[in-house]
């Protein structure tokens, strides 16, 4: 059996509670990633944010509320937009109950826990990334239909 700890993205990049919506924008740009794990000073996992966290956002009263302040997005903390608690999977756990919990669950990403804490993250892209590999291999596999030499 394939565990997630065969595919997940290790030392996944993290924020803490007080970082600012841009800052977690910018993150997301530069590394073209669309999910962020929120970490507290000791390193344990307290939150996610998701690139639809910080749409949402933009659009929403958290943002709205502070613009009479001359507030923007740069000292809005992402611990005020994030999801908490998170559903999480253990690294050990099969990749087909975890790819049935993702889609199940409406899910873009589990983060990967190892008792307790934060070691990699897991994502709905890791699971298309596999069945391209696996339809390749298939087609691979496949005799030429139309080679009658």
């Amino acid at each position: 059996m394939l565990s997630v700890a065969e595919i997940m993205t290790r030392e996944p990049y993290t924020l803490g509670p007080d970082n600012s919506l841009a800052e977690a924008r910018q993150l997301m740009a530069e590394h073209h990633i669309r999910h962020i794990p929120v970490v507290s000073g000791e390193g344990s996992l307290i939150g996610l944010v998701s690139h639809r966290d910080l749409l949402a956002a933009a659009d929403s009263t958290v943002l709205a509320e502070q613009r009479g302040v001359t507030a923007t997005e740069n000292y809005v903390a992402i611990s005020s937009i994030m999801t908490s608690p998170v559903q999480t999977v253990d690294e050990q756990a099969g990749l087909r109950g975890t790819a049935m919990h993702l889609q199940k669950n409406k899910l873009g990403c589990l983060p990967v826990v190892r008792e307790g804490r934060l070691v990699g993250i897991i994502t709905d892209s890791d699971f298309v990334a596999i069945a391209i590999s696996l339809m390749e291999q298939l087609e691979a596999s496949e005799p030429d239909e139309f080679d009658f030499d």
